[in-house]
């Protein structure tokens, strides 16, 4: 399941990115298989017991922009979900999760 998440968006996230290449560079790989590297190798993985856990989480990574300096609120980051959670308005990467449970 995790390998065709990351595969899957990693695809989806190099389509977006041909747009803008000088941050599609901070993607290319040292690695001899792949022009793009988008997730670690061995990422690690937090199983999510509970609805209340998923949101936690969720919470901690629509904040790391903020904490990252990248920007002033979490829904300002181009390339985050928090948006969609405030305005109910789709963007062009995730959905709400709720609608894949």
């Amino acid at each position: 399941m995790q390998q065709h998440f990351t595969k899957f968006t990693a695809q989806q996230l190099k389509f977006i990115l041909i747009n803008y290449p000088a941050e599609l560079a901070n993607y290319l790989s040292t690695q001899g298989d792949r022009q793009y590297q988008f997730w670690e190798r061995r990422p690690y993985t937090a199983t999510m017991y509970s609805r209340a856990v998923l949101e936690e989480k969720l919470d901690s990574i629509h904040n790391n922009p903020v904490k990252a300096t990248l920007t002033e609120l979490p829904e300002d980051y181009k390339f985050s979900s928090a948006s969609y959670y405030l305005t109910n308005k789709p963007n062009d990467i995730l959905t709400y999760y709720m609608e894949h449970i």
